[in-house]
């Protein structure tokens, strides 16, 4: 498909991406959802925790949050509630050690982990007739990976997906993360991530290298010492070439929206792959002016990207 025009015109004060990127989760309220705990067992005798809104629906979306976030995350919340308000059901999905319990396997989620996705679409799919993958951030890299890698079938039931502000290539984004304007960002990250690592090297003290930790001043540091040595990738590298979901757009066959902010302080220039949108009819491209990272701040109870995910959706 095209690349996309965009309507959003933020007031003067959100045209700063990083104003932008920051008021949602200082200063956002959302009402607090019903959500309905499922715990669902791996593979590798781990779990997953999803949250369920449940209304007799029979379509679903499939909710997957970014780096450090849970279905508690406001974006995640909003996004829910106006969607059930529509008459989908929702599966916000809490990834690895992201509900509030150390997951017990030594592994880590990462952004291409597509195969706990994919796990919670098998446990959702029996229960309705219509599938939708939403993801924001990390976890629109899973949605557009799971898209397009070719790793798993995708079921007829998987009807469209939306993500939004997407480090389609991870190498860039890590770079672009080190930049001066980006430090607070890199600290809230780390700060969070080097808690797990400790309680994760209680849990494994002999296979989580903890004394690497000390080295940590940076995201890259961190897939370098802990993504990829927990989740069997060579280096950091080796982790961003494999799980960058930039290589796949070409190959996804179900219709799909990225939605990229051009002043989106996490993206470097190679997360807006404008080639691939022209070249392949199921994928669509917005690139607003503004938005920030997961911002897209607008007046009204819904945000601008969350009206965007419903409108998309709803043709499909």
């Amino acid at each position: 498909m095209p690349i996309l025009a965009t309507n959003y015109t933020p007031s003067f004060f959100f045209k700063n991406g990083h104003i932008n990127t920051m008021y949602s989760s200082l200063f956002r309220r959302n009402k607090a959802l019903a959500f309905k705990r499922q715990r669902i067992a791996t593979p590798d005798d781990d779990f997953l925790d999803i949250d369920l809104l449940e209304n007799g629906s029979d379509k679903i979306v499939i909710l997957c949050h970014g780096l450090e976030g849970s279905s508690a995350s406001k974006y995640i919340q909003a996004t829910a509630a106006l969607l059930a308000k529509n008459g989908y059901a929702v599966a916000a999905m809490n990834y690895r050690f992201c509900s509030g319990e150390i997951n017990r396997q030594l592994i880590t989620y990462h952004s291409g982990r597509t195969e706990d996705l994919h796990a919670v679409i098998q446990t959702v799919l029996p229960d309705y007739n219509a599938v939708y993958l939403v993801g924001f951030s990390l976890g629109g890299n899973l949605v557009l990976k799971y898209n397009g890698d070719g790793i798993y079938a995708l079921d007829p039931k998987i009807k469209a997906s939306v993500a939004v502000s997407v480090p389609v290539d991870l190498y860039g984004s890590a770079i672009q993360l080190q930049a001066v304007e980006n430090r607070l960002y890199t600290w809230r990250f780390l700060r969070t991530l080097s808690k797990k690592m400790q309680l994760k090297h209680q849990q494994f003290p002999d296979l989580v290298p903890i004394e690497q930790l000390k080295k940590v001043k940076k995201l890259i540091d961190f897939d370098e010492y802990f993504t990829s040595a927990l989740n069997g990738f060579k280096d950091a590298q080796d982790y961003y070439a494999k799980a960058s979901s930039k290589p796949f757009l070409a190959s996804i066959s179900r219709p799909t929206l990225l939605i990229n902010a051009l002043d989106d302080p996490f993206l470097s220039d190679s997360c807006f792959p404008y080639q691939a949108a022209e070249n392949n009819p199921h994928f669509s491209l917005m690139t607003p002016t503004y938005g920030g990272h997961v911002g897209f701040v607008s007046k009204g109870e819904n945000y601008w990207s969350e009206e965007q995910i419903l409108g998309f959706l709803e043709g499909y």
